[in-house]
């Protein structure tokens, strides 16, 4: 048995207390930490995540149906919308950006590949930890591991790739981790496996992101005719990729303007480059998107609904969030305007999150009176809003400790 000598506990203790102040509060004590984040929005962080912890409490107590607006008629409510569906489209930035660099050598975006992997890792631990609130029985949400496996169902392949990409996404960050721990053996051992963990991410990627879309294709009775379409996986990988991309300009910009401080020899030249580079991508894949729309309504011959109002929503979707982007990001790639490249980016993050909400919600059940439809509660609201709080809170923890800009 090992017996340890109080002058040995006590330089333990000196030790931990010495690296928890470097590593978590920044060489700063406790108190100091404390009075850094005495400001509006850290208190309204505070009062959003009092809420949401409420909610979340309310609704393992009582169950879905008090906490909630759900019904057979509406089986997915917001919970599903917002925090599978859209937080998975806008944690594509790992599929895009280290895709592109670290197997089609796209090198001048390293830079980027860091914080793209951290918001992919970040954005699905999240929306996994926001699941459990809307499964019934959450804790057998393990059980698609190793004690249930439904080989015929798109909802246990969706399962098995989100635990599979957490562990890709964890491997592609982990050296930025391990440095931060101090041990070098496991930041080498993991950063050689960075380059097939990426490979292996491809697919697993592309495969749930178009699998997300096919939960949709057996609901065709169900589904507004201009959002049903056969090739609503399509859609959804598409529109996952150029969310992936508008999602690392506008992180890349908001992060190297708050965390400046922390970039050695940041190159404004250099940045807005490649910002205008991303730009392009971004062009060609909403090109590709919007020419397919365009084909599709033509196939199921769909014209004569686009004067009605839900015609009318879906041209307001598709002309406010993929034309005139694209119109704006030819102007800017030819001006050379970062500016336009970060506002249609905006335009694009707010188009996904709109097209996800329409087609699991607003086009589904499309013929039903607007008495009988689904309005989330606020406790669905404020859960919500607490699970993105706590992406920004960690992303930033995260930066601010390790080499990730």
């Amino acid at each position: 048995m090992l017996h340890i000598k109080p002058y040995q506990a006590r330089e333990i203790k000196k030790k931990m207390s010495s690296w928890i102040r470097e590593k978590i509060f920044l060489g700063k004590t406790f108190s100091e930490y404390l009075a850094e984040h005495k400001n509006p929005m850290f208190i309204l962080a505070f009062i959003i995540l009092c809420l949401s912890f409420y909610s979340m409490a309310y609704r393992l107590i009582y169950g879905l149906g008090p906490a909630t607006n759900l019904s057979d008629t509406y089986p997915w409510g917001l919970w599903i919308s917002f925090d599978i569906l859209v937080g998975i489209a806008l944690a594509a930035p790992g599929l895009t950006v280290a895709t592109a660099v670290y197997l089609f050598g796209l090198k001048d975006y390293k830079k980027f590949a860091k914080p793209a992997v951290l918001s992919s890792l970040i954005g699905y631990v999240f929306a996994v930890f926001a699941l459990m609130f809307d499964l019934g029985r959450y804790y057998r949400v393990f059980y698609v591991i190793g004690w249930s496996w439904g080989l015929s169902s798109v909802l246990f392949l969706i399962a098995w790739h989100f635990f599979l990409y957490i562990i890709i996404c964890f491997v592609e960050w982990s050296p930025a981790f391990f440095k931060w721990l101090g041990l070098n053996r496991l930041r080498d051992y993991f950063s050689k496996l960075g380059v097939w963990a990426t490979a292996l991410g491809v697919i697993i990627a592309g495969g749930h992101q178009s699998a997300l879309g096919a939960l949709f294709l057996v609901a065709s009775n169900k589904m507004h005719p201009l959002w049903y379409s056969s090739l609503l996986p399509i859609f959804f990988l598409g529109s996952a990729i150029f969310a992936g991309i508008s999602m690392v300009i506008l992180e890349s910009t908001i992060a190297h303007k708050i965390f400046k401080n922390l970039v050695k020899d940041f190159d404004d030249v250099e940045f807005n480059k490649r910002t205008i580079g991303l730009g392009k991508a971004l062009f060609v894949i909403l090109c590709a998107y919007l020419i397919l729309k365009l084909l599709d309504i033509t196939h199921y011959n769909n014209w004569h609904y686009l004067i009605t109002p839900y015609g009318y929503w879906y041209m307001f979707e598709i002309l406010g969030f993929v034309f005139i982007p694209v119109i704006l990001l030819a102007f800017a790639v030819k001006e050379n305007n970062t500016k336009l490249v970060r506002v249609s980016a905006l335009l694009v993050v707010l188009g996904v999150i709109l097209n996800r909400v329409n087609v699991s919600l607003i086009a589904y059940n499309w013929y039903i009176p607007l008495s009988e439809k689904y309005y989330p509660t606020w406790m669905e609201v404020s859960l919500s809003a607490g699970i993105v709080t706590m992406i920004i809170l960690s992303y930033r923890f995260i930066v601010r400790r390790m080499e990730i800009l």
